[in-house]
């Protein structure tokens, strides 16, 4: 057991005063009642005092001397752990104490009459079971997340998609050769003169809109459109039919471009004018 706090000392010094001075007070009051009793009629004196001689005297338990921390634990805490072991064991309680005329007096810390047991000093019915000190007071159950760390459950499969690629790469240039041209002619233009295929969509809008619309007015909305989809569409299901809308948007912005593409490339032939490759042959190059 670790040792009392100064306020709980405190207390149980303060409440053994008050006991103390009830106990006095109501032992005047019997003095005084026993005197009137004496002047009132000898006869009830002398009944009194052989009822008293005749009646067994009820050996006074002496209260065990503590020592060591238990002699700073108050009285009235090991009187009420007395009467509380006593009524467990169906038994009755004993009080602490003596009167004058015979009478007991309550014992110290004893709850009043009409009170639920095992009442405080100051009324409180909540026991004490120990002192700990104040700190700082942790979780230790980890709460379940549906977040990972980036390494290495991410970069880990980033690093071997890499690798993949690189070797597919690696493995199609030993086998294929690059188309390469011959030295470039300023006297000669190759008619068509397309843009590298990535961008022969956007040299197919060149050829129906405006330079201003083409290059900067359509590609800039349909980008602001994408990049402002995961702000309506916050559902965060993996389910494609529970996100109806981001694929709707991504599709339609893929079949646009590929379409563009795929015109610019196959459908596109000298003088950049639309031809059928099934006619004309197929003016394409990587």
């Amino acid at each position: 057991m670790g040792e009392i706090p100064e306020h709980l000392l405190k207390r149980a010094a303060e409440r053994k005063a008050q006991l103390a001075a009830e106990a006095g007070g109501a032992g005047a009051s019997e003095d005084a009642s026993a005197g009137s009793e004496e002047t009132t009629g000898s006869e009830r004196t002398a009944g009194a005092e052989a009822a008293s001689t005749d009646a067994p005297v009820a050996p006074v338990e002496e209260a065990p001397v503590r020592t060591g921390l238990a002699a700073k634990v108050p009285e009235f805490l090991f009187q009420r752990s007395k009467n509380r072991r006593a009524v467990l064991s169906g038994g009755t309680p004993t009080s602490s104490g003596a009167g004058s005329g015979g009478s007991s007096a309550p014992a110290a810390g004893a709850p009043p009459a009409g009170a639920p047991a095992m009442v405080g000093p100051d009324g409180h019915t909540h026991r004490l079971l120990t002192v700990v000190k104040s700190g700082s007071i942790q979780q230790t159950k980890a709460e379940a997340q549906d977040k990972v760390h980036t390494w290495p459950h991410l970069l880990s499969i980033e690093l071997g998609a890499m690798l993949v690629v690189t070797a597919g790469l690696l493995v199609f240039s030993i086998f294929v050769r690059a188309p390469l041209l011959g030295l470039a002619d300023m006297n000669q233009t190759p008619n068509p003169s397309k843009a590298p295929w990535y961008f022969l969509g956007l040299q197919e809008l060149l050829t129906m809109f405006h330079p201003m619309v083409a290059g900067v007015t359509i590609p800039g909305v349909a980008l602001v459109l994408l990049a402002l989809t995961p702000y309506y569409d916050k559902n965060l299901s993996n389910k494609p039919e529970n996100r109806k809308y981001a694929i709707a948007m991504m599709t339609i912005f893929l079949i646009f471009w590929a379409v563009l593409v795929i015109i610019g490339s196959f459908f596109r032939g000298q003088g950049f004018n639309f031809v059928f490759p099934m006619k004309d042959g197929v003016f394409f190059e990587l």
